[in-house]
């Protein structure tokens, strides 16, 4: 938890890249009430979603000298690029850009997983190994699969239709909320210089799709049911549905690891630097249940 050591002085500076994203917006608004200067680094002007007050910088991730200007006076940087196949470059540029202005922490929000081929687990070994070989602070987040996936199967649910290739695998799925106040903390922190953190979050427990299943029914009042598909049938039904190759691949990806059982570790990380533990998937499935009726 955060100690009053570790309380921020008012000019400290705070770069948020990805600031429109699920985490990065929630991450904005918790650090509204610290002392602090947020900056926004955003792709588009004026993005609607910015809190009032904080700084909003445009850059072009092909203009470097526009991600300098940007972290100018930036003492920390929290980057959560969105998933794309820019990504590794992307980052990667706003890490050098970072090292070359002077910004003393780097915060990235990466993911938790194995060493594996598949994307986007593997573009952030690439990042995180960058990340590691420069002479800055850092520290990694590595949250297992946020709770939000569930909501793209809420047209299926409410249709009855809800498939997929994670057969009876498990997973343990974390709240974004959580992994923001994390990342509030991690920014926060006073941190040596030069050294390398890495935080691994989890939710308080694992989860397989057809227990997701049994918890959403009684809050639809009907009967929730999940099928099992292969990965050839997930990836060729996720096409059918108009999602382009590379997406399909993504959340085909996605059901192979949640298959496997490979996220079912369970950490205290979020409770230790927090002071709260970390949020259930069934009051979740409350909150959002209008995403599946």
């Amino acid at each position: 938890m955060l100690n009053q050591t570790n309380t921020p002085t008012p000019e400290l500076r705070i770069a948020v890249a990805g600031a429109t994203g699920r985490v990065g917006s929630h991450l904005i608004n918790k650090l509204g009430s610290d002392p602090v200067e947020v900056i926004s680094l955003t792709r588009q002007k004026a993005p609607e979603n910015i809190s009032a007050g904080v700084s909003s910088v445009v850059v072009d991730f092909a203009k470097p000298s526009t991600l300098e200007m940007g972290l100018a006076g930036v003492d920390k940087l929290f980057i959560a690029h969105g998933t794309s196949p820019q990504q590794v470059a992307n980052e990667i540029a706003l890490i050098d850009a970072a090292v070359k202005t002077g910004v003393r922490h780097i915060v990235k929000l990466s993911v938790m997983g194995p060493a594996t081929p598949i994307n986007p687990f593997a573009w952030h070994t690439v990042i995180e190994a960058h990340l590691a070989q420069q002479p800055v602070a850092s520290t990694v987040l590595r949250p297992t699969t946020f709770m939000d996936v569930l909501k793209r199967a809420g047209s299926q649910v409410a249709a009855g239709t809800w498939a997929g290739a994670a057969g009876h695998g498990r997973v343990n799925l974390i709240d974004i909320r959580d992994v923001a106040d994390v990342a509030r903390v991690a920014l926060l922190e006073k941190v040596a210089e030069n050294s390398q953190r890495a935080y691994h979050l989890t939710g308080p427990r694992s989860w397989t799709m057809h227990q997701v299943a049994e918890a959403l029914s009684p809050l639809l009042d009907y009967t929730v049911s999940y099928s099992d598909r292969s990965p050839e049938e997930q990836r060729t039904a996720l096409l059918a549905e108009g999602l382009s190759s590379f997406v399909a691949e993504l959340l085909t990806g996605l059901d192979r690891v949640f298959n496997h059982s490979v996220l079912t570790e369970r950490t205290l990380t979020v409770e230790e630097l927090t002071g709260s533990p970390p949020r259930e998937l069934s009051d979740w499935l409350q909150e959002n249940i209008a995403s599946f009726r």
